[in-house]
Formats: structure tokens, C-alpha cells, sequence
């Protein structure tokens, strides 16, 4: 199969630490060879994985960006990171 395009909807959904791992190294080398759209609230994965972030709230664009701006945005670390970041 040759897939113009992986779509994945909370890929580490369920998974314990290990388990997500083993799943953001295989995507990590998935990467390289297809484009990825990645819906997924497990942080640690997204921001191991994604070159560019949309933070959506209720359905909106919150902010997009660079993963270190993402980080860095009050707006995201309010909605999302938390005391995560600290």
C-alpha cells in the first residue's frame, strides 16, 4: 500500500508509557516516508512527534505554531500543559 497521507486519531489512547514509546519511535520512522495528521491529547507524544502544533479548544483554533512556541504559549500551558511545563 502506498497511503498519500496517515490520519491518526489519538494513536496512544489506552496505552501505557512503554506501549506509547514503542509507538512514537514507530512513528517517528513513519515520518520520514508518508505525511502524518496527528489528533492526539498525550503531549509528551505530540510534541515527540510533530514539526507543526494546532492547539484547539471547543472546536477552534487556539494558537498554531512551532512546537517550542506551543511550549511557550500562556494560552496553550493554561488549556493544556499546565503545571506540566514548570
Amino acid at each position: 500500500m502506498a497511503p498519500k497521507l496517515l490520519l491518526l486519531d489519538e494513536p496512544t489512547a489506552g496505552t501505557g508509557r512503554e506501549e506509547t514509546a514503542r509507538l512514537v519511535r514507530l512513528l517517528r520512522r513513519l515520518k520520514g516516508r508518508f505525511p502524518i495528521m496527528l489528533v492526539e491529547h498525550d503531549m509528551t507524544a505530540v510534541f515527540a512527534l510533530a514539526d507543526r502544533i494546532s492547539v484547539l479548544i471547543y472546536g477552534r483554533i487556539l494558537a498554531s505554531g512551532l512546537p517550542d512556541q506551543m511550549r511557550a504559549d500562556p494560552r496553550v500551558i493554561a488549556a493544556y500543559l499546565g503545571d506540566e511545563m514548570e
